[in-house]
């Protein structure tokens, strides 16, 4: 591999790695600089769907189906829970919280709230065997996170490049006690104790 680039090539290479750079310790963005994997954001199915019939390079249409489908199950195991719908406002900006949707069937639900879901990511994973992805939740600055909280994008409908870490499942929170305000001062609330210094923006913001 050359050691040098142009300067032209330094600008193209620095402009594309805009896109997509978001909140993540600074270990993590030089570990993964070499190794990110194409992305893209959609705020919904049919908006995937559209996507690969015009541009799809690397996903299609099934590729969206399954991915949506385990986008959906998985907001439903690992998105954040709290035990107030102002907590989670708090977190994840006003009117972007609802009732926890696999407790409120049963009649649980009235005290637990989480974030809803605002669009989903994929990832061509050819390392792992094909296209994966992760549900979008809205943080309170305006931006979209996966329920890991390891990275902040700025849009929920855009493309670019992401370090592979992003499609890491988060730790499950179905059946556990929601979080209260002592829990997340505690943590520096949302995402904090994960990316820890700064948040970026991605999807050109």
């Amino acid at each position: 591999m050359p050691t040098h680039l142009s300067p032209a090539r330094r600008r193209k290479r620095s402009t594309r790695a805009s896109l997509f750079l978001a909140g993540a310790t600074a270990m993590t963005l030089s570990a993964c600089q070499e190794e990110r994997v194409d992305a893209q954001s959609f705020p919904d199915l049919q908006s995937c769907l559209a996507g690969a019939k015009e541009n799809g390079i690397w996903f299609t249409e099934a590729d969206c189906r399954t991915q949506f489908a385990a986008a959906e199950a998985d907001y439903r195991e690992t998105a954040p829970r709290y035990d107030s719908q102002a907590l989670c406002e708090q977190e994840h900006g006003e009117g972007k919280c609802g009732p926890d949707p696999v407790a409120a069937p049963s009649g649980g639900g009235g005290g637990i709230f989480m974030p809803l879901l605002t669009g989903f990511l994929i990832g061509n994973m050819l390392s792992r065997g094909g296209v994966f992805g992760q549900p979008l939740l809205s943080t309170r600055g305006g931006g979209y996170t996966t329920p890991s909280g390891q990275q902040t994008f700025a849009s929920n409908n855009a493309k670019g490049k992401v370090a592979p870490a992003n499609f890491a499942r988060a730790a499950p929170t179905v059946g556990r006690p929601p979080m209260t305000q002592a829990d997340v001062a505690r943590r520096g609330g949302f995402g904090a104790s994960r990316t820890q210094r700064g948040t970026g923006k991605a999807f050109g913001g």
